[in-house]
C-alpha cells in the first residue's frame, strides 16, 4: 500500500536529484498537466457493430491548489468535448493528502461535475477515500456515504453493487458498479470492503456485454470471463513511474495493475492514471489523465 513514508522517502530522492525535477514533481504535473490517455480494446466475444467511446475520469481527489473547482470545470469541459457515449466517475472525488488549503463542499464537487453530459449519460461509483473521509459513515457502515448523497442530489447515477442495462441503436450493453473494496478502514487491521461482485452480477440477465466500474484493480484477479472490461482506478499509476514502473503502488499487485491496458487470460482491466494525488500532492511521470476507452473500434 502506498504510505506517507515511503512517498516522503521518493520526494526525498527527487530532493537530492535535482531541484528542477522536485518543483516539476510538486506542482507541474499534478496541477497543470492534462492528457487524453486512448486505448481502443475488442475484448473477445464482442458483438460485431457495437462500438462504444468512454470517458472514464478517476481519483479527483478535489483539494487546492492543485485541484480546485475551477480547475475540475475545465477538465469537465474538455471531458464533454471528446465526445464520449458515457462518461463514468470511477471514485475518490475527494482529496487523499493532508496539504490542501481549504477544504471543498462536496456539494460544489458534484454540481461542478453534474455538467458532464453524454448521450448515454454519466454514472459514478465511489472510492476508499469517498467512505474513510466520512466519520459517521466509518461508524454507522451506512449507505451512501456523505460524497454519494452529493452526487445523487445533483442528479448523478451512483451504482454500488448494482448492474443496469443500457440499450444502444447498434447493440445493449450491461454497466456494473461494485462498491468498494476497502470501504472501511479497521485500526490495527486490514480495510474491510462493501463489495459484492457475485451479487452484482448476478443482476446480468442476458448474453450482452458486461462492463464493470471497480475503483480498486486488485478485484481483477476474481472477475470471471463474462465481463468484457473492468474500469478501475485507485493507483494514480503510483504517482511516480520510470520507463514503465513504479516504485510505490497501492496495491497488492504491485505493479502488476499499477496503470495501463492490463490483459490476463483473455480477460481486459484499464486502470485510469486518474486526476488528483494521495497522501502528498506528487506526480512525475504519469500526468492527470482524461482515460478515453473506445471498445469495438
Amino acid at each position: 500500500m502506498l504510505t506517507r513514508r515511503a512517498v516522503l522517502r521518493l520526494l526525498g530522492g527527487l530532493a537530492l536529484s535535482g531541484s528542477a525535477t522536485s518543483a516539476y514533481a510538486a506542482w507541474v504535473e499534478p496541477a497543470w498537466r492534462l492528457r487524453v490517455q486512448r486505448w481502443a480494446v475488442t475484448p473477445a466475444r464482442w458483438p460485431p457493430g457495437l462500438r462504444l467511446r468512454l470517458a472514464v475520469l478517476s481519483d479527483i481527489h478535489i483539494g487546492p491548489p492543485w485541484m480546485t473547482l475551477d480547475r475540475l470545470t475545465r477538465i469537465v469541459a474538455r471531458t464533454n468535448d471528446l465526445g464520449a457515449d458515457m462518461i463514468l466517475l470511477l471514485g475518490d472525488y475527494e482529496a487523499g493528502h493532508p496539504f490542501v488549503r481549504e477544504k471543498v463542499p462536496l456539494a460544489g464537487v458534484a454540481h461542478v461535475l453534474s455538467g458532464l453530459s453524454a448521450r448515454l449519460g454519466v454514472r459514478a461509483v465511489l472510492g476508499n477515500h469517498d467512505w474513510w473521509h466520512d466519520r459517521q459513515a466509518q461508524m454507522t457502515r451506512r449507505f451512501p456515504p456523505q460524497m454519494g448523497r452529493a452526487l445523487r442530489d445533483a442528479g448523478i447515477i451512483l451504482l454500488e453493487n448494482r448492474a443496469e442495462r443500457v440499450e444502444t441503436p447498434s447493440g445493449a450493453f450491461w454497466l456494473a458498479g461494485l462498491g468498494d473494496q476497502i470501504a472501511f478502514a479497521i485500526s490495527g487491521g486490514a480495510p474491510v470492503g462493501v463489495d459484492d461482485l457475485p451479487g452484482t452480477l448476478a443482476q446480468v440477465t442476458d448474453d450482452a456485454p458486461v462492463i464493470l466500474m471497480a475503483h480498486e484493480p486488485d478485484i481483477f484477479p476474481k472477475v470471471p470471463a463474462r465481463v468484457a472490461v473492468t474500469l478501475s482506478g485507485h493507483t494514480h499509476g503510483g504517482q511516480l513511474r520510470l520507463f514503465g514502473w513504479s516504485p510505490v503502488v497501492p496495491s497488492a499487485y504491485g505493479n502488476r495493475y499499477a496503470w495501463g491496458h492490463v490483459e490476463e487470460a483473455g480477460r481486459h482491466l484499464i486502470v485510469s492514471g486518474g486526476l488528483g494525488c494521495s497522501i502528498v500532492p506528487l506526480r512525475l511521470g504519469v500526468p492527470p489523465e482524461i482515460t478515453l476507452v473506445e471498445l469495438g473500434a
